[in-house]
C-alpha cells in the first residue's frame, strides 16, 4: 500500500514540476498562436499554427499571461527591425492579439499613394511575381455558399533595409490605398498586413492605429502546424493539412 501511495506521489510531483516548466516556457520563451483571419496572406494562411518568440523584443505585462502588471514597461528591450512579422495587443482593447509586418519605426513619415507605401517620402521598391489564387477565405457575406476563389496580384516589396516579402494586392481601389501622412510617435510602430486589401492595421487610426512598444507580445517565427478545419463540410472549400508548410520559417 505504501508503495503504491509513493508512486503517486511521485507522478503528481513530477506533473507538477512538467506543468510548471510549460508555463514558464510559454511566458518567456514561445507561445503558439492560430492564424485566424486572411489579413497576413500568402506569408500566413488561416488555420497556420505558429511558434512566436517572447524573448525577441524583451517583455512587457503584455508578454505575459492575462497581460498580468507586473512588469513596468519593458525590460530586456530590443527594438523590431523593419519588416518583422510581431504579435501585439491592439491598443485600443490591450486584449485582443493582432499578427502584422512592422513597416514604420519611431519617427518615420508613412504615406500610401496609390497603393504603394512611401517611408520617409521614399516610395518602396515594387516587383510583380505573379498571381495568387486564393481559395483560403470562407465567404463572409453568405457563409452557406463556403468558399470563394479569389485571384489576387502578388508583388515582392522590398524595405530600405533590404528585406524582402511578398503581398497581395486585390488592384481594387479603397481607402487605405490613398491617405495622408502618417508621423509615427516615439515609441510607437507603424503595421500593415500583408494582404493589403483585407487587413486592419495602422493605417485605420481608430481602429488599431499606431502600436506602442510595450504593446508587442513577440516576434513571429515559425509554422509548426496548418490546417484550416473550419472549412470541413463547407462547400467550395479544399481543406487538407497544408504539410508543406510544417515547420516553415516565417519571413
Amino acid at each position: 500500500m505504501s508503495k503504491n501511495i509513493k508512486k503517486k506521489d511521485n507522478f503528481f510531483v513530477s506533473f507538477f514540476w512538467i506543468l510548471i516548466i510549460a508555463l514558464i516556457f510559454r511566458a518567456f520563451v514561445f507561445q503558439s498562436y492560430n492564424i485566424p483571419s486572411g489579413s497576413m496572406l500568402k506569408n500566413l494562411l488561416v488555420g497556420d499554427y505558429i511558434f512566436v518568440s517572447k524573448f525577441a523584443y524583451g517583455y512587457s505585462k503584455n508578454s505575459l499571461p492575462f497581460s498580468l502588471p507586473i512588469i513596468p514597461g519593458r525590460v530586456f528591450s530590443s527594438s523590431p527591425k523593419r519588416g518583422d512579422v510581431v504579435v501585439f495587443k491592439l491598443p485600443s482593447d490591450g486584449r485582443t492579439d493582432y499578427i502584422k509586418r512592422v513597416i514604420g519605426l519611431p519617427g518615420d513619415k508613412i504615406q500610401i499613394i496609390n497603393g504603394e507605401v512611401y517611408i520617409n517620402n521614399v516610395k518602396l521598391v515594387y516587383k510583380k511575381i505573379g498571381t495568387f489564387a486564393d481559395n483560403n477565405l470562407i465567404n463572409r457575406k453568405d457563409r452557406s455558399r463556403g468558399c470563394k476563389n479569389e485571384e489576387l496580384e502578388i508583388l515582392m516589396e522590398t524595405l530600405p533595409n533590404g528585406k524582402s516579402y511578398e503581398i497581395l494586392n486585390s488592384n481594387i481601389q479603397s481607402y487605405a490605398d490613398n491617405t495622408g501622412v502618417y508621423n509615427v510617435p516615439e515609441k510607437h510602430f507603424f503595421m500593415m498586413g500583408d494582404n493589403r486589401d483585407n487587413s486592419q492595421d495602422s493605417r485605420y487610426l481608430k481602429s488599431v492605429g499606431f502600436v506602442p512598444f510595450d504593446n508587442l507580445v513577440g516576434r513571429a517565427e515559425l509554422i509548426f502546424f496548418s490546417w484550416n478545419w473550419k472549412k470541413i463540410s463547407k462547400p467550395n472549400c479544399v481543406t487538407s493539412v497544408e504539410w508543406s508548410r510544417i515547420f516553415q520559417r516565417i519571413k
